[in-house]
């Protein structure tokens, strides 16, 4: 792997991740673009690892709590809202894989996930916070975390979206939705060594250190930065502003699978 492309997978991981645009359709759009071959297994793992380490260092505070008393009532919400997204990945991720691989589709999907950030781009956000939360609305942040697994539809905007929905305010439904991705990353990491331990994947040559460094670098670094603006975001309420982005995206490449044929083979 070049340097070039491991710098644009990246950055591609770390913002896509927390931004509410999506990775999986991000990556399977720059891939097809650029006609970048998907990365190995092992960087792939590599940059989920890199974004694991931009959710520790904003969220440290809350999860040295969460270390220093693990038997709490955020503790059983967050296992809550991980419960029906593993249920989910593992029941329908295989199908899922089979309808909307290799970009089929991606384009509904985007506008999918700008129609949720519509809608949450209209709620101002109740006076919950985390510790107010019931089991049921970490249920229903899960399930919607879940369906997320569909490549172009968002985890952060589908969990942040229904986080308000339900009545948290802003800062919380921020907190509660990144560190629910942290099982939900290392869910997807494990998932990946399955494969390759189990041979359903066949592992690529070596990436190389230097590709595999600055990659795991530069996904670190625009993760972090990508989770503080995202903040900020949520808390001035302009997600329409990304609903709007991918809504132009998705009907682009609406366009292209039916009539241009471009991007999306």
């Amino acid at each position: 792997m070049k340097i070039s492309e491991s710098i644009i997978l990246g950055l591609i991981q770390g913002l896509t991740e927390f931004l509410p645009v999506s990775s999986s359709g991000h990556l399977v759009l720059f891939q097809n673009l650029f006609g970048i071959e998907e990365a190995t297994q092992a960087f792939s793992i590599l940059l989920h690892m890199a974004t694991l380490i931009a959710v520790f260092v904003y969220y440290w505070r809350d999860i040295w709590a969460l270390i220093r008393r693990p038997f709490q009532r955020t503790t059983a919400l967050l296992i809550a809202g991980t419960i029906p997204t593993v249920i989910i990945a593992l029941l329908f991720n295989d199908t899922f894989d089979a309808i909307f691989g290799k970009g089929k589709f991606i384009g509904f999907n985007f506008i999918f996930t700008g129609l949720i950030l519509l809608y949450a781009d209209t709620r101002r956000g109740g006076r919950k916070k985390v510790r107010n939360m019931s089991i049921f609305d970490a249920l229903l942040v899960g399930t919607m975390q879940g369906v997320a697994i569909l490549p172009a539809v968002s985890r952060s905007g589908m969990t942040i979206s229904t986080c308000l929905s339900r009545g948290l305010d802003k800062e919380n439904a921020a907190r509660f939705s990144f560190l629910l991705s942290i099982p939900a990353i290392l869910g997807a990491m494990t998932l990946t060594i399955k494969d390759m331990v189990t041979g359903e994947v066949a592992l690529a040559e070596a990436v190389g250190v230097a590709p595999m460094a600055v990659g795991f670098i530069v996904a670190a670094v625009s993760g972090y930065f990508a989770i503080r603006f995202m903040v900020d975001i949520i808390k001035k309420g302009r997600l329409k502003w990304f609903s709007v982005y991918v809504f132009i995206l998705g009907v682009i490449l609406i366009l292209d699978q039916f009539v241009l044929h471009v991007i999306v083979q």
